[in-house]
């Protein structure tokens, strides 16, 4: 029989992220969960001692320092070892961008193993959200807080094990990608880009050749003139505005990259798009005319 100490949370459960349980347990050789599901994300992690944990058809030998997720209603299996049983701790948990957080910081179904050599951090936010389980805003604040530092320091410190590379280089090209499309307004530079995903320059031009085939600060121009192209046919913005909406601080380099680009200049790109659109204006009033004189014979 193990001896553990778990606490389960009374709350709303609605939200981005909140923790469901935790606890901290000292198992007894042998001692075993499942084959069985929970509703809600769970991830161990071992604090001394060894074990296994079996999930889609795969058995994984887990040791001090190791932790494991379990997916929600999916059928897991985990068992002490007989000899040196396993001392775990763990957090239940769920939230409309649960699974987003797992999946950026490598953790799914087919990499549910990682390791982390903070094991004193995570023992102490278990003991903390232990410390503050009774009902009230407070506390479901301070362990809402916690479980987000708990995963924190997981996404810093972990391993994924079994990783394949490609998914690691998909993972790069994703935040790089999703950086430029939230900074292009700024004046960014590719540097800045390699530096928020924690890569050199160099490997994200491979993997950016790679995966889009082109480089990151071709698709990053490529995304600043397209966005200038959408202001130029949707708004009266001047070319100088356009420019700095898009993260050109100089006119003159806008201008040159949009010709590069386009084959046009963006003034004249504005200047044939609306006279397209008065010959298509006009089209349409000749064509209705025609259809009234056609009704009137």
């Amino acid at each position: 029989m193990e001896k553990a100490f778990k606490l389960d949370f009374k709350s709303d459960r609605v939200g981005s992220l909140y923790a469901n349980n935790c606890g901290c347990s000292q198992t007894q050789p042998l001692h075993s969960f499942g084959p069985a599901s929970k509703p809600h994300y769970l991830i161990h992690y071992v604090l001394s001692g060894k074990g296994i944990f079996r999930f889609h058809d795969k058995e994984y030998r887990l040791e001090a320092g190791y932790g494991f997720l379990i997916q929600p209603n999916e059928l897991a299996f985990y068992q002490a070892d007989e000899e040196e049983p396993w001392c775990y701790l763990w957090v239940g948990f769920a939230g409309s961008r649960a699974e987003e957080y797992l999946r950026a910081i490598g953790l799914s179904d087919r990499h549910p193993i990682f390791t982390c050599d903070r094991s004193e951090e995570l023992y102490a936010i278990v003991r903390d959200m232990m410390e503050h389980s009774t009902f009230g805003i407070a506390n479901d604040l301070r362990r809402n807080g916690q479980l987000g530092v708990f995963l924190s320091i997981i996404a810093e410190s972990a391993g994924v094990v079994a990783r394949d590379e490609e998914d690691k280089g998909n993972q790069y090209v994703k935040k790089a990608v999703s950086f430029i499309q939230n900074n292009y307004c700024n004046p960014i530079k590719v540097t800045d880009v390699a530096e928020y995903v924690c890569i050199n320059r160099s490997y994200l031009y491979t993997l950016f050749q790679n995966y889009l085939g082109m480089s990151p600060q071709q698709f990053l121009t490529v995304f600043r003139i397209t966005k200038a192209r959408e202001l130029l046919e949707s708004t009266n913005y001047s070319i100088e505005s356009i420019a700095l909406s898009c993260g050109y601080s100089d006119a003159l380099v806008f201008t040159k990259a949009f010709r590069a680009l386009r084959g046009t200049s963006p003034s004249q790109y504005r200047k044939d798009l609306r006279k397209e659109n008065s010959r298509e204006q006009l089209k349409q009033v000749e064509d209705l005319i025609a259809e009234l004189v056609k009704q009137g014979e």
